[in-house]
């Protein structure tokens, strides 16, 4: 792999976590605001905070699988070559 391909690799890597934890982010922020705009209903406030925690675990394990799948596939190709 030349220093390019390299470089490229780290920015993939550092884009594609930094776009993964800002949605996380904006989930538990619109989470957090709906607990506080509901004043204390337990039972939506429970819907709302295992929804909240289901979209994340989603985002982060497809982030992370993606990630695992892309670098096997790479160092699979950089073998054979």
């Amino acid at each position: 792999m030349s220093g390019t391909e390299v470089e490229l690799e780290q920015d993939k890597a550092k884009y594609g976590l930094l776009a993964v934890s800002i949605s996380n982010v904006a989930i538990v922020v619109v989470a957090v605001v709906g607990v506080w705009r509901l004043h204390g209903d337990t039972s939506v406030i429970v819907g709302i905070l295992t929804a909240a925690f289901t979209a994340v675990s989603s985002m982060t394990t497809a982030y992370l699988g993606i990630k695992a799948v892309s670098n096997t596939a790479r160092s699979m190709t950089l073998g054979s070559a």
